[in-house]
């Protein structure tokens, strides 16, 4: 049989060994922690080029021009 080796984890937060019942982390409060920051946006990746590569940054010679009203 294979022998299961055992790695500890650490908290992606404070760094301390990590809880089975909070894994990845090692408490409630830490979870919290990382769930603030998600919902905060620090965690955003900036994305400044679309699927394409193009920028995808708005200036006013690349806005789409603007329908004309019919009279």
């Amino acid at each position: 049989m294979a022998s299961t080796s055992h790695k500890t984890t650490h908290c992606p937060i404070c760094d301390r060994a990590s809880d089975a019942h909070y894994r990845p982390f090692c408490s409630k409060r830490c979870a919290d922690v990382d769930l603030a920051r998600w919902l905060s946006g620090s965690y955003a990746i900036p994305d400044d080029e679309d699927e394409d590569g193009g920028d995808t940054s708005v200036t006013p010679e690349s806005e789409p021009p603007v329908p004309a009203r019919r009279s």
